[in-house]
């Protein structure tokens, strides 16, 4: 027993060392997928960095409030007249002697370091700054709205692109289970031919089906594929790849009224939230230049230090004061106010087709799940007849009161209700989706119901 008990030891501590990569891979689930989209996704980076750029927007509108400083350091050097008089005056180095004729008129070249430091400080703008903050603010809003619309589109693609892999798969299942059966009754032709039951029309009809089974699988091998590179682009990874997912199964999803619909619609959407804080944004930039119309008080200041060496000594001054201003003839303004008043009847008018055109979506996504749910009911009562069928045609062809014609009939039929029946299960799994995207619900969590 030691030696068994040893041997499972070191087997158990050998599978604990082995990669997760190359162990049996769990199935990539929907949930899985969503976040791997939302971490790796560029429109997801995309508007995410447009919400930092209005995060910075809103600060700078803020600035305006706080009182602006600037230091500088002036070197200079020259011998005009009005220059050196005014120099020497501010370095404190005026004399009797520079009141001469000839030193005024020619005066010595003279050199001047100057230290400056000056502020101003908006003390009163008709509250345009407070509007302008107000307006940056909304417009960070409609960037986070818009980031959320942003992600519940990558989700929605994401269920899609996942939801073809399903079916795509479950399509190519179903090639290569009609290729082996196509095969089989070649081969059974074949051994008729050869006792003399069948004819060799027979077998060509049998190895007519077989090569159209056969192209259907590579077709159906080909939709599979595109269906992996559509998932890798919704997920944004480029390098993931082909691995096992969880397979397509029929879901019941809950119902809703059509009202109901309409107004979680008008909740939830962040696209319209959006839309409708870059509204008042707009209004806010309207109300900003009328604004601009009234006075505006400014406090400033200025400290100089002057003096012929850098080190040396010299004089300063300061001046401070406080200026009211206003404009009178604002042209400019009044042509800024009509354009600003335009693109708020342009957004306004914006806003109201984008409502009509969401009402028009969740109308849309209603009917059809409406509609998908009646086709999934009709391709499963229409599969189950398509199989009683192949069943009594193949007991009738080998009791040989069937044609080989009949058999590859019933057998397209039985191929054909199995298609349909998957398509509708898809159908009905994206209806569902585009109802959640439809009404802005289509979260992760709301997603993972789908699987």
């Amino acid at each position: 027993m030691k030696p068994i008990l040893w041997a499972c030891r070191w087997l158990v501590l050998v599978s604990s060392m082995i990669p997760a990569g190359i162990r049996a891979q769990e199935p990539l689930t929907l949930r899985q997928a969503i976040q791997i989209a939302l971490k790796e996704s560029p429109d997801v980076d995309a508007a995410k960095a447009e919400v930092d750029q209005a995060k910075a927007s809103a600060s700078l509108a803020k600035t305006r409030y706080l009182p602006q400083v600037g230091f500088t350091e002036d070197i200079a050097r020259g011998n005009d007249p009005v220059y050196v008089f005014g120099t020497r005056l501010r370095q404190g180095q005026f004399t009797q002697a520079n009141f001469a004729l000839d030193a005024l008129n020619k005066p010595e070249p003279i050199g001047n370091f100057a230290t400056r430091i000056s502020g101003g400080w908006l003390l009163f703008d008709s509250f345009r700054t407070q509007k302008s903050v107000q307006g940056a603010n909304l417009m960070r809003m409609s960037a986070t709205f818009s980031a959320k619309a942003v992600d519940q589109k990558v989700v929605f693609d994401v269920v899609q692109a996942y939801q073809k892999v399903l079916y795509a798969e479950r399509r190519l299942e179903i090639a290569r289970h009609e290729l082996e059966t196509a095969e089989a009754v070649l081969s059974s032709v074949a051994d008729h031919v050869k006792a003399g039951l069948a004819v060799e029309a027979d077998r060509m009809s049998a190895q007519v089906s077989a090569a159209a089974c056969k192209q259907g699988t590579i077709e159906g091998q080909g939709d599979l594929e595109l269906a992996w590179a559509e998932l890798r682009v919704a997920m944004g990874t480029p390098n993931l790849k082909a691995s096992a997912l969880r397979p397509i199964v029929q879901k019941d999803f809950p119902h809703a009224d059509l009202e109901q619909e309409l107004g979680t619609a008008t909740r939830n959407r962040h696209d319209l939230a959006a839309l409708t804080e870059a509204q008042s944004a707009q209004a806010a930039a309207e109300r900003v230049v009328r604004l601009s119309f009234g006075p505006q008080i400014n406090a400033y200041g200025n400290w100089e230090d002057d003096r012929q060496k850098l080190s040396g000594q010299g004089g300063n001054n300061w001046v401070a004061g406080v200026r009211i201003g206003i404009d009178i003839l604002a042209f400019d303004k009044r042509a800024q106010l009509a354009k600003e008043r335009a693109i708020k009847a342009r957004v306004d008018a914006q806003v109201t087709a984008y409502q009509q055109q969401i009402r028009l979506q969740v109308n849309r996504a209603h009917i059809q799940r409406q509609t998908a749910e009646q086709s999934l009911e009709t391709a499963k009562s229409a599969i189950g007849q398509a199989e009683e069928s192949l069943r009594i045609v193949k007991n009738r062809y080998g009791a040989g009161l069937a044609t080989i014609t009949d058999l590859l009939r019933a057998e397209d039929a039985e191929r054909e209700a199995q298609t349909s029946y998957w398509r509708a299960v898809y159908g009905n799994t994206m209806a569902y989706a585009q109802q959640l995207f439809a009404t802005g619900t289509l979260t992760p969590d709301a997603a993972e119901d789908l699987q």
